[in-house]
């Protein structure tokens, strides 16, 4: 009941809803002139048979024969009479059981129910909602955002211009505000001035129309943007726009940097301050086949092996933890201990044989760019002949083709196969058959959604790269930058204050890794940063642990010593 008076408001202000009405009206003045004509014959056949009746009997016996109830308790004697029935019993059936229900539905019922639906989706912001993340569209990035938004306890809206589709995000549980994205209203009715962040995600020309019309609300708001086109980064930085991402460009290097023969030297995810987080192959390395203990890398270069990548899966490392080649390690340290550990692996190992690039979009053209400045052959292989450049390494054709294929060397020991497409069926199909064809190759597939990792990975992947997930945590870092480092999907570098259960004690001595699954990486006292600390080191009062672990242990971390 609580939403009948906006549903009413909407149902009678509708310029179509008005029409409707008006016809459903003009219908039924119809049907009661019908009705009175045939009470008016029916009084004059009944007084030529000599009988007589009031008018009331007169609409009585009308509406039960139209209505082909026919009670039968007043009925004609004469012919005249019957063949009178006979027309007010099938224009009855017509008006009555054909056409009344059938335009009572479309006039009425239909554009009742609708407003219900559309009535649900607010068109403003209460004035208690702040720090809120504003998006204006859902798709990928923004649908696994909002689930970290949900993890972090941010509150977000999604402004939708159309009315029935606000209305079925609703239905499905999504916070929306019915407005038009290029009105500033719209805007001022989700209170972008008290916004935490503005997530523009469509395309290079609407993003930005928006980025100017929010510009036109609030000047300090942070608002993050996406680009398709390099020219657009520029064009959407002037209209206004804080932090302009090349997602899809962002996602090829990526995954050109992880290429067997790409580097074998640290790639820096990002850090805090002077603690800096990086990934590394162990493919070729000196301390491949070993255990960490055996390899000794903290003791040569001062990095910390803080967790291990291997098909997808994270784990905390242990001293007798095995260095196999599929093994990317995650790596923690200062600028300095990356330059030391960069000296100890040396130069990258080369290889005969190209990479192969499946999909000659946007992230394979950027893998493919990124190949091309480290000196690497690659092949990449399209079947838009649009997207095929005037250079021998670009293949047209099928990449589902065997033929193909071996043109592209896939048989002539490629280290690794980049399989690139926005299609996840075809990269899940692609990933069967390059596992198939060559079982001991590298291979790098692209995830669009982030339900489809794990099944990329059952299929034959070594590495999974999610567009959704490496587009989310970005903007989760542009939001919380002091807070929280995301990496990958479900993998978090985040601050905790000392726990005063834990002050005064030794690092070691705690069990912080055992009990919850994350790894101290670093302690923060004031200014300075202890980056790796000893076992021994204490936890004063004041400081700040910098932890690495999994979404579910830092859940737990925070569970524990909360």
């Amino acid at each position: 009941m609580k939403f009948m008076p906006s549903q009413l408001s909407y149902f009678l202000r509708h310029k179509n809803v008005k029409r409707n009405l008006r016809a459903l009206l003009e219908f039924l003045a119809v049907i009661t002139f019908a009705i009175i004509i045939y009470s008016t014959v029916f009084h004059f056949i009944m007084e030529y048979e000599g009988r007589q009746y009031s008018w009331i009997t007169g609409f009585y016996w009308t509406l039960t024969v139209m209505s082909t109830l026919g009670f039968g308790d007043i009925t004609f004697t004469g012919d005249l009479g019957r063949v009178f029935s006979m027309v007010v019993l099938l224009s009855g059936i017509v008006f009555l059981l054909i056409m009344l229900p059938f335009t009572f539905i479309k006039f009425f019922y239909d554009p009742w129910l609708e407003s219900q639906a559309q009535s649900r989706a607010p068109r403003k912001l209460p004035p208690s909602v702040n720090n809120h993340v504003i998006i204006t569209n859902l798709d990928p990035v923004s649908g696994s955002l909002i689930k970290k938004l949900e993890q972090y306890h941010y509150s977000y809206v999604i402004a939708v211009s159309d009315i029935q589709a606000a209305a079925d995000l609703f239905d499905k549980g999504y916070n929306v505000v019915v407005g038009f994205l290029d009105k500033p209203e719209t805007y001022t009715n989700m209170r972008v001035e008290s916004a935490a962040l503005v997530l523009v995600n469509n395309n290079d020309f609407i993003n930005t129309n928006i980025v100017a019309t929010i510009r036109e609300v609030s000047e300090s708001v942070p608002i993050v943007t996406s680009a398709d086109l390099y020219d657009s980064v520029d064009i959407l930085e002037l209209a206004g726009a804080t932090h302009v991402f090349q997602f899809a460009k962002m996602l090829g290097v990526t995954i050109a940097h992880h290429a067997l023969g790409a580097s074998t030297q640290a790639n820096v995810l990002g850090g805090f301050g002077d603690l800096l987080i990086a990934e590394a192959h162990a493919f070729h390395t000196p301390f491949e086949g070993k255990s960490l203990v055996e390899s000794r890398l903290r003791e040569l270069t001062g990095i910390n092996v803080v967790g291990i990548w291997k098909r997808g899966k994270f784990d905390i490392p242990q001293p007798r933890t095995i260095i196999d080649p599929s093994t990317i390690l995650l790596l923690a340290g200062s600028k300095e201990h990356f330059r030391q550990y960069d000296e100890f692996i040396g130069k990258h190992r080369t290889f005969a044989a190209p990479v192969v690039i499946l999909g000659g979009g946007r992230v394979g053209q950027a893998a493919a760019e990124t190949l091309s400045e480290r000196g690497i052959d690659f092949k990449l292989v399209e079947k838009d002949e649009k997207l095929i450049k005037d250079d021998d390494r670009y293949i047209h054709g099928n990449a589902a083709d065997i033929h193909t294929l071996e043109r592209a060397g896939i048989s002539q020991e490629a280290p690794s196969v980049l399989i690139t497409t926005h299609d996840d069926d075809v990269n899940f199909y692609l990933t069967i058959y390059c596992r198939k064809l060559r079982p001991k190759i590298q291979i790098i597939t692209r995830a669009t959604f982030d339900r489809n990792i794990s099944k990329l990975y059952k299929a034959g992947a070594d590495i999974v790269l999610s567009y959704a997930s490496m587009g989310s945590n970005r903007i989760i870092n542009v939001l919380k930058p002091d807070e929280i480092l995301m990496l990958a999907e479900g993998l978090n570098v985040f601050k905790a204050a000392i726990p005063s259960i834990l002050e005064g004690t030794p690092l070691a001595g705690n069990n912080i890794r055992e009990h919850t699954g994350c790894n101290v990486v670093a302690i923060k006292s004031g200014e300075q940063m202890d980056i790796n600390p000893l076992p021994e080191v204490i936890l004063n009062s004041g400081d700040e642990l910098i932890l690495i672990g999994t979404a579910e242990a830092e859940k737990l971390f925070i569970e524990l010593y909360s």
